[in-house]
């Protein structure tokens, strides 16, 4: 049975709404982490700082990233936040290489 256009498009304004809520909480937990790691006290172009960021990204989709820490209070996934922010410190040399 198919479903009438008004209704597939109160399912896409529903998924919509969403994918908002959703990637607002992601920004959220990142912006997080970023001030943690003393992100947000570096001066740094935002486009490198981008870079950096899929950089980083990569490397973690791509199987080489540190192991995954639990939730808050374990002290490894302490440790693996210092290191990962060693991307975005090697872009603050202002040479362009992220």
């Amino acid at each position: 049975m198919k479903k009438p256009s008004s209704k597939i498009r109160d399912e896409i304004a529903r998924l919509q709404e969403q994918l908002k809520a959703a990637e607002t909480r992601e920004a959220e937990r990142i912006g997080r982490i970023a001030l943690k790691a003393g992100i947000g006290e570096i001066e740094i172009e935002e486009a490198v700082l981008q870079a950096a960021f899929e950089d980083l990204a990569k490397r973690f989709r791509g199987g080489q990233g540190l192991p995954m820490g639990g939730k808050k209070g374990n002290a490894d996934a302490s440790a693996g936040a210092s290191t990962a922010t060693v991307p975005p410190g090697a872009a603050e040399s202002g040479n362009g290489e992220a």
